[in-house]
């Protein structure tokens, strides 16, 4: 971290301490529209929401902190702990804002990471288009070196070679290099030699091993993730390193954490070396609130429904635990389509991800339809009614022309809303087009992005074999408790759940995540042939390496370890995981090793494959270690719903707006219920509640919706 003296002010904030309770935590999320920050204390949530800076994120952080601390009185000195997710390393692949990067690879096989695996995610799209490699033709270099399957030296590593092209780097400007060698992930010492000499000949390079970064076979995923590290590892570097800095010039002196796509958390030194496994960081945060919601409430099936200003995340959570991948798509050419994007081997919670937010752009295409995003107004313009110069339709510009935002008390009250600029946005783009009143577009724009949503939801279940409808539906993020009826009545869905302080859903999930970090190594095993003494020295290594990295977080915490093996049947080209005792293995274990894999198998695809033998391809360890759990939030004592006052609501039944009554959230005790339709207002968020829905106050908090009987369940 920048060793640089604090500032005055922030020397005198950083020695000053309120009246507030121990145990002071603050969740970060910076988004495409919106950073949200919230800031427990003593039992209490603080939040804000401020528009990102895009040329500089950390300025709305330190706005958004500065905004909680002055809510809650809360000084910097008091703050135990801060966890920050991201989605700067994601944008900067999508985007192509990052560094000038350079892949150094085995002499033959620089044009890996342009080839892919061959395979056409459309085979009758003569036109196909793919994202372009992170490192262009021009900066990828070949080398000598050969390694064999096995990782024993074919041919030696030209040592020489690697030095002259050190200082062709420098001379070419390239910022970061990846290296990846032909199964390294076996043998990782020519790699590690070869960062030597490139480090020595060119002093500030900073480099990515392929060994490292993604230690298992598939080359042209290996050497697309060392890329996609490399590439966005200085502009992370610097980022962190200036909100390091800017949060000691303010006062602040407490530890900082990064959140990972797996669910974890980590230090800013790990995040600097391996920035990309900060691409769902953000994301990552929603679901894991999610599950901790559904373990706190005993639900078994939940969709975990996460929208913001950007995008919309869908996630399948069972048993309290979100869906886990080993890979990841960034950057698709085409929204739906898997294999359009660049492949990256990470760990990371499965979800889907569509460009359906808040500033989501709408349109209507040459086909007369009304089409939404997938790009997005995000902060600058931001939609029409912003009134910050933005003159295309968005999502919320439906939304305040339907009455379900309200033009006052927008994100805690620090924007006010225009709803002339929505309304004439919409008749302009949407209506006239169409000969369509201005309130019918808005519904027509509404009806759109929630049939992209649902499909999406209905879509990734079928993927994963498991069904959408009749899970309950958690709903959070600043534009999913406006959406979230429409969606369940599209999916077959009765029960909503909308947790407390819905409107910055991803940063509270930040505070419920553990100190975590996860390996992955390649090391083949056949299980008629199952050698232990192999694998032994490979998972103890893992454990001891993962350890270290979580024990930069969580010194002194106790921990507990998780280990994977995926596995598949003889001459398939996809494993599945399945747990593996945390301990060393004996030869005992290949046969329960068959047979858990057989039990997963079986309950993914409803059958077996007989007389085929089981491979291991892949292990993964994972070590854990809990930071402290958050104080419970205090309710108000049972009561009942008052309303403040009534806002017009467009019904869809009738065509008209009808007027329905507003309840503000932080008023309403636990046990109170009211009927539909009504809106519940608070800062962040609203939940609408249509004329089909009723909704009541949980014990722990919570906005519960549930579907009311229609006449004729009535009568059965």
């Amino acid at each position: 971290m920048d060793k640089r003296e604090p500032s005055a002010s922030g020397a005198r904030n950083g020695a000053e301490k309120s009246s507030a309770p121990n145990g002071v935590r603050i969740g970060v999320d910076i988004g495409g529209t919106f950073t949200d920050v919230v800031l427990e204390v003593g039992g209490a949530q603080h939040t804000a929401k401020v528009l990102t800076t895009h040329d500089a994120p950390d300025r709305a952080v330190i706005e958004g902190l500065a905004r909680a601390r002055e809510a809650s009185g809360v000084a910097p000195g008091d703050v135990e702990i801060i966890i920050h997710g991201t989605t700067l390393a994601t944008n900067a692949i999508i985007e192509r804002k990052g560094a000038k990067t350079a892949l150094i690879t085995t002499e033959g096989f620089r044009d890996v990471i342009e080839m892919g695996s061959e395979s056409r995610f459309d085979q009758y799209d003569l036109k196909i288009e793919k994202p372009a490699p992170l490192a262009p033709r021009r900066l990828r270099f070949g080398i000598a070196e050969r390694l064999s399957v096995a990782g024993d030296v074919l041919v030696p590593l030209d040592e020489a070679a690697l030095a002259k092209l050190g200082r062709k780097l420098k001379t070419l400007g390239v910022e970061s290099a990846a290296i990846g060698f032909l199964h390294s992930y076996q043998n990782p010492a020519h790699e590690r030699r070869a960062a030597e000499i490139l480090g020595a000949a060119y002093p500030g390079l900073m480099i990515s091993l392929s060994s490292e970064v993604s230690a298992e076979m598939r080359e042209y995923e290996r050497f697309t993730t060392a890329c996609a590290n490399a590439y966005v590892r200085p502009l992370i570097a610097r980022y962190l390193d200036r909100l390091e800095a800017a949060l000691q010039d303010n006062g602040f002196a407490c530890p900082l954490f990064l959140m990972l796509s797996s669910g974890g958390v980590t230090r800013p030194e790990t995040a600097k070396a391996f920035p990309v496994r900060l691409v769902e960081s953000g994301p990552a945060g929603g679901a894991i609130l999610a599950a901790h919601i559904a373990r706190e409430a005993g639900l078994g099936a939940v969709l975990s429904f996460d929208m913001g200003g950007t995008t919309a995340k869908i996630c399948l959570i069972d048993d309290g635990i979100p869906q886990p991948a080993r890979a990841f798509e960034v950057a698709r050419a085409y929204r739906f389509k898997p294999g359009s994007g660049l492949p990256l081997r990470i760990p990371v919670i499965e979800m889907v991800e569509i460009g359906a937010g808040g500033g989501s752009i709408a349109r209507v295409d040459a086909m007369k339809r009304i089409t939404v995003g997938p790009d997005s107004a995000g902060s600058e313009p931001g939609p029409a009614c912003y009134d910050r110069g933005g003159r295309e339709p968005t999502v919320t510009d439906a939304d305040v022309m339907l009455g379900r935002i309200g033009a006052d008390g927008f994100a805690g009250g620090a924007y006010t809303l225009d709803p002339k600029k929505a309304e004439a946005a919409l008749k302009a783009r949407i209506g006239t087009p169409l000969g369509l009143d201005a309130e019918t577009a808005a519904w027509g724009v509404a009806e759109m992005v929630d049939e992209n949503m649902s499909n999406a939801a209905r879509e990734h279940g079928t993927e994963r074999g498991k069904d959408v409808a009749g899970r309950v539906l958690i709903a959070f993020g600043g534009s999913a408790p406006v959406h979230a009826t429409r969606i369940a009545d599209k999916l077959g869905i009765d029960r909503i759940l909308v947790p407390v302080a819905a409107g910055v859903g991803s940063a509270v999930g930040f505070l419920r995540a553990p100190v975590a970090y996860e390996l992955a190594r390649t090391a083949y095993q056949r299980l008629d042939s199952f050698a232990p003494a192999l694998v032994n020295p490979i998972l103890a290594a893992m454990s001891a390496e993962a350890a270290r990295v979580v024990a930069l977080g969580a010194p002194g915490r106790a921990s507990t370890e998780t280990r994977h093996a995926y596995m598949r049947y003889l001459g398939q080209g996809h494993e599945i995981p399945v747990a593996v005792p945390a301990r060393a293995l004996g030869p005992q274990d290949g046969a329960g090793l068959r047979a858990a894999y057989e039990a997963a198998y079986n309950a993914k695809y409803g059958r077996l494959v007989d007389g085929v033998d089981v491979e291991v391809v892949s292990w993964i360890v994972t070590i854990s270690a809990a930071i402290g759990a958050p104080a419970a939030i205090a309710m108000p004592a049972h009561g009942t719903a008052k309303a403040v006052g009534s806002r017009l609501l467009f019904d869809p039944e009738t065509g008209d707006s009808v007027a329905v009554a507003v309840y503000e959230r932080d008023a309403l005790p636990v046990g109170a219920a009211l009927e539909g339709p009504a809106v519940i207002a608070e800062k962040q968020t609203t939940t609408v509640v249509p004329a089909h829905f009723s909704a009541h106050i949980d014990a722990a908090g919570n906005i519960v919706l549930d579907r009311k009987a229609t006449r004729e369940e009535k009568r059965a």
